[in-house]
């Protein structure tokens, strides 16, 4: 019994004596704090309205109103969140080192940052999984693209998963220990030194979607390189049989190899999408077709790459730190670079517009015409004119 006491007290002293830690170390200067202060609203802007851009253009144009195209708008209202709610809490907060907004609010800040962040994290993954998809199995892919309540089931499941693994411990863990450990004048989850939990639920927040996001790319990237070999493999042997053929019917050489290059630039222009060095029917157009794949094929595994880097990048260090800082009691990790790692994770919310809507051209239709309505507008006299 003694000995819980001590414990107890011992526990309770630390908890103070971090706090009083913590709270100096959120004393900043005037230069600092105005630098702070300018560097924190310029990423709430840019949170804010590069994910309301694509929520509103997903309202306005209905042609995006499709199933892979939902997962984006329910990403762009997690990240939203986070800019409108979480961060403008959170500023005076680390300004001034004290919590001011009473133990209600911290408890609903709380319960907000972690489902947005978590719900960010699984939005990602469940669009890397629909473009998997969308790769490997396209022809059913394209068959249920009409099937939106299939997606609504999906993104509502995001959140229910995302509530689920935070939200019942930063409600009810002190009513379970039967004690809070947090200061009044502090707001942290009373699981802020419990390892055990933090690396039980940093499996499925951080490690298990990274895994999968990496996966999913990496299998886009390999199925996309493996088609276009077998086309190549068979433009070839179309080649190859129809020269054999012509030879048979004594048609001469030099029109027989210009015969052929017309079929390989032919079948190559067919298998892959548009593009400026392969409009052109002619000799030199052969040679640049095996150029031109291997550039796309670097195109596409560099930007499935800034993805998944991005996505580490942003998540890893926080995670890594939160299990070590859990681990050691916070003796091992100075405070500042868990705030630096806790920042990542919110800048992620501004760079995941310009990272996934921004790279499909539905979406650039959409935000330039919300965005340049002008451009899009046509004057009456060419209306007119165009009908004369």
């Amino acid at each position: 019994m003694s000995e819980e006491h001590t414990d107890s007290n011992s526990s309770r002293y630390y908890f103070d004596n971090t706090s009083t830690r913590v709270q100096s170390s959120f004393v900043f200067s005037g230069p600092m704090f105005v630098i702070l202060m300018v560097m924190m609203v310029t990423l709430v802007i840019v949170i804010v309205l590069g994910n309301a851009l694509v929520i509103v253009a997903f309202k306005v144009d209905k042609s995006l109103r499709k199933q892979c195209n939902y997962y984006f708008l329910n990403l762009a209202i997690s990240d939203f969140l986070v800019g409108a709610f979480c961060i403008p809490v959170y500023m005076p907060y680390i300004l001034t080192g004290k919590w001011t907004m009473g133990q209600g609010l911290c408890k609903l800040w709380l319960v907000m940052d972690y489902l947005l962040c978590s719900a960010s994290v699984f939005n990602i993954v469940l669009i890397s999984y629909d473009r998997f998809l969308s790769v490997t199995r396209a022809v059913s892919y394209r068959a249920r693209q009409g099937m939106t309540h299939q997606a609504i089931v999906k993104m509502i499941a995001v959140w229910v998963l995302a509530f689920v693994l935070y939200g019942p411990a930063i409600i009810f863990w002190e009513l379970v220990v039967g004690k809070s450990h947090v200061p009044k004048d502090e707001c942290f989850a009373e699981f802020y030194y419990s390892w055990y939990f933090l690396l039980s639920a940093s499996m499925l927040e951080f490690f298990s979607p990274f895994i999968s996001v990496a996966f999913f790319n990496l299998s886009i990237y390999l199925n996309i390189r493996r088609r276009r070999l077998h086309s190549r493999e068979a433009q070839l042997q179309l080649q190859l049989s129809e020269s054999a053929s012509a030879q048979e019917k004594g048609i001469p050489l030099s029109h027989n190899w210009w015969f052929g290059m017309k079929l390989a630039v032919r079948g190559s222009i067919q298998s892959q999408t548009s593009s400026p060095t392969l409009g052109k029917l002619d000799p030199s157009t052969s040679r640049a077709v095996q150029p031109s794949r291997l550039s796309r094929d670097k195109k596409i595994a560099k930007s499935l790459a800034i993805i998944v880097c991005v996505f580490a990048i942003c998540w890893a260090p926080y995670t890594l730190l939160m299990i070590i800082r859990a681990a050691c009691r916070g003796r091992c990790i100075q405070h500042h670079w868990y705030e630096v790692t806790f920042w990542l994770l919110w800048l992620n919310s501004a760079i995941n517009p310009f990272l996934y809507p921004l790279c499909h051209s539905s979406f650039r239709r959409a935000f330039s015409k919300i965005l340049c309505p002008r451009r899009h507008t046509t004057p009456p006299s060419s209306h007119w004119a165009s009908n004369s």
